[in-house]
């Protein structure tokens, strides 16, 4: 059963709607059974509160477990000098991630990693100074830098990169003896993936899905044993090459494919409307266009760790409204203003792997005649941008670099075979889903690893 996201549009009855804005998700969720049971409501409001059901579960779950005292005691035993006034700032500011639970305030559980990585001087007076995170940091940026010198001149790249995927779950939530099913992703095949090759798995894989599923994955089905680790190890071609855009040179004829919207994100709202004509004006040349959406969430929109996307409304809108979000919420704002332009544009996610970090990460792609299918990565860009890295922050409107592995090209897309409980993540797929036959499991239950275990230049 894949649960039709589109419902997330319908709004929330008030009294709902006040349970949950205050934290009581208990309440909530009683008065959204009382809906369900007692009630002869219209079919597409069951649809939206059978929906809210799930997303109140993730809420109220682990998502959000430090008090505020709690958060305050992380803060000041990582860093120097840190006071009250200065959590209550970043509290005030939206820089660190938090909602009610009954009353109470309760930070994102991954609030100081987030802290750290986007304000310089916070990480500066982190109390135990990692000189070798420092090195490591210095050496991530060499690579990009070293990858964007490289394909200016040699006009493109092909890579064989060899990953390996695992998923298991944690001991407390191991049931020995069920059957489960379980989905691990691997590179879809299109323009810049092709010789995809599976070079071992355990246990046996019970079906590959095909090579241009919207979300590719392996398949397992089986008896689960104890300490069991799902795994598959793979290898493919990946090649991009380098392009530089010119407005001067976009054909008259543009095409009108990959311009609807998709709810409940992909949608024209008012407020994105208002917000594309600002920064359009009087302009018509899709690349200027798309070139000014990306300049605005790259300069405007702070990174930032999200929570899980099925939890949130409308992901564009929530980026654009509150300036802030991660790779997938940045490349769904810059989706969603290019078709509203007219421009064509789509998904992309999967893994972005180096030798220093493999990892989940997701990125955009639009077209303009004459020049095809380009990309644009509006994190790896802002992060750049910040960093005062110019040339690199040019280099991601257009361009992308070798260290990916594309799994999914479309969002909301069920797997082959379907997974009948809800997703962990419906939107999209890079970190797998394990289910038995009666419930899903979190991704807090859950352990998941990815590791690059080669990639090598090759001629093409």
């Amino acid at each position: 059963m894949y649960q039709d996201l589109s419902f997330m549009t319908i709004p929330l009855p008030e009294d709902v709607l006040k349970l949950k804005i205050y934290g009581d998700y208990a309440g909530a969720q009683k008065m959204i059974r009382y809906f369900l049971e007692e009630k002869d409501i219209p079919q597409a409001l069951r649809k939206r509160l059978e929906i809210e059901q799930e997303v109140i579960g993730v809420m109220g779950g682990n998502e959000y477990p430090f008090t505020y005292d709690e958060a305050l005691e992380i803060m000041t035993s990582h860093l120097r000098d840190f006071k009250k006034e200065e959590l209550d700032h970043l509290k005030e500011i939206s820089a660190a991630d938090w909602i009610y639970i009954d009353g109470e305030v309760h930070f994102q559980r991954r609030f100081y990693e987030n802290l750290i990585k986007t304000r310089p001087d916070l990480a500066e007076r982190v109390i135990v100074e990692n000189l070798e995170d420092e090195k490591e940091n210095n050496l991530k940026q060499k690579l990009l830098n070293g990858n964007i010198h490289y394909m200016k001149e040699h006009g493109g790249r092909t890579v064989r990169t060899r990953i390996r995927s695992t998923i298991k779950a944690k001991k407390e939530f191991e049931e020995a003896g069920r059957k489960v099913r379980v989905h691990l992703p691997i590179p879809k095949v299109y323009e810049q993936v092709s010789n995809v090759e599976i070079h071992a798995s355990n246990p046996e894989i019970t079906y590959i899905a095909p090579e241009d599923a919207p979300q590719r994955t392996v398949y397992f089905e089986t008896e689960l044993k104890a300490d069991q680790e799902f795994m598959v190890d793979y290898s493919f071609d990946y090649h991009v090459n380098y392009v530089e855009l010119d407005p001067a040179k976009v054909s008259e004829e543009q095409p009108d494919f990959c311009l609807e919207e998709q709810a409940p994100h992909i949608v024209f709202t008012p407020y994105l409307r208002e917000l594309r004509d600002e920064l359009a004006g009087d302009e018509t040349n899709p690349i200027i266009l798309a070139r000014r959406f990306y300049d605005f969430v790259t300069t405007k929109v702070m990174y930032s760790f999200m929570r899980e996307y099925f939890t949130i409304e409308c992901i564009p809108e929530y980026c654009a409204i509150n300036l802030k979000g991660d790779c997938g919420v940045q490349a769904l704002l810059f989706i969603t203003l290019c078709r509203m332009s007219g421009i064509p544009a789509r998904w992309q996610s999967g893994l972005y792997a180096t030798e220093y970090y493999t990892g989940c990460h997701d990125w955009a792609q639009f077209y303009v005649a004459p020049y095809g299918w380009v990309f644009a990565d509006p994190s790896f860009g802002g992060s750049a941008w910040r960093a005062g890295e110019k040339e690199r922050w040019n280099y991601y409107f257009g361009n992308l670099d070798i260290f990916r592995m594309p799994a999914n090209s479309e969002i909301q897309k069920e797997f082959m075979p379907e997974k009948k409980w809800l997703r962990i993540d419906p939107i999209d797929n890079q970190r797998g889903e394990f289910e038995y036959e009666d419930h899903g499991l979190r991704f807090s239950q859950l352990e998941v690893s990815q590791e690059l275990i080669s990639m090598e230049d090759i001629e093409k």
